[in-house]
């Protein structure tokens, strides 16, 4: 039985729900474990709680950027200094759309908790699996459907 230690911020602890027995969570002491019943409603606020977090920090970072950003776009006289400042602010943009993307996966992520669908395989409706979970909070597809997925991409890329 495999049992994992996580800490979230103090911020965060609202989003743990009273459990069966009425208790308060206290997310500083959570500790998941594959031998409790999957997607119960303490691994659920967990899940929820590192999802938002992610989602803020990601929120938070595109604030950084744009002020970065702001501050950056002062007329550089050199041609090279202004290459390398268009081309850093092209890469940093390209990030930011990435983060944009990873958004809209969070927030869905965060709509399968609430409609109850959120830990289970969208091909084969089994469980994802906690380790997968937490490595990948926004997995839609357990392991085996993900390798059988790559692989039919693999297929289809080769021909």
């Amino acid at each position: 039985m495999a049992v994992w230690h996580w800490s979230i911020p103090a911020p965060y602890e609202m989003f743990f729900e009273e459990n069966r027995v009425s208790e308060k969570i206290d997310l500083s002491n959570y500790v998941l474990s594959e031998s409790d019943e999957f997607m119960n409603a303490n691994q659920k606020a967990y899940f929820r709680a590192k999802l938002v977090g992610w989602r803020n920090d990601i929120l938070r970072e595109a604030r950084e950027t744009l002020g970065h950003l702001a501050e950056e776009s002062a007329n550089h006289p050199d041609l090279a200094d202004r290459a390398s400042s268009e081309t850093d602010r092209a890469i940093e943009l390209r990030a930011r759309d990435r983060q944009r993307k990873l958004i809209s996966k969070i927030d869905a992520a965060l709509q399968r908790i609430d409609e109850g669908t959120y830990g289970y395989c969208e091909e084969t409706g089994e469980p994802i699996g906690i380790k997968r979970l937490d490595a990948r909070p926004i997995a839609t597809l357990s392991i085996e459907a993900q390798e059988r997925h790559e692989r039919r991409e693999k297929v289809y890329r080769d021909e």
